[in-house]
Formats: structure tokens, sequence, C-alpha cells
């Protein structure tokens, strides 16, 4: 082992926060993970819950009708 690393358990790997961008231990003992905190857990939730996250899509302007045109009558 080199000086100043630390060994890990086997089930456990370190990954990126999705919220911070900081080290999370991806492991049960995280109750948080991916997230390292309940911070960085709780402002993620809070971003899909008041839509900021969104998955783009191509929809038709509210005036014009939505699917087939052919059923469109």
């Amino acid at each position: 082992m080199r000086h100043g690393v630390s060994k890990k358990k086997e089930d456990e790997r370190i990954v990126r926060c999705p919220t911070c961008g900081g080290d999370s231990i991806y492991a049960e003992r995280n109750p948080f993970r991916p997230f390292c905190s309940a911070r960085c857990k709780g402002i993620d939730f809070g971003a899909w819950a008041t839509e900021e996250f969104r998955m783009p899509a191509e929809t038709p302007p509210d005036d014009e009708p939505f699917g087939d045109p052919k059923l469109q009558q």
C-alpha cells in the first residue's frame, strides 16, 4: 500500500457526487448514495420537484393539434 492511500472495502467505490462534484462513497454505509450528503440529496430532489430538470421534447405549440394528423378531424 502506498503512503497516504487508504485501503477501501471491496464492495465500496468512490464516485462523483452529482450535485457538488465532490467524492462520495458508493456503498451501503452511505445512505445518501450516489450523493455525498443529505444536503446534496435534498438539493437534487428540490430541483426535480420544481421541474428545474427537464427532458427536451419537441411538442407542437398549444394552438396546434397533437398526435396523428389522420386522426384529427
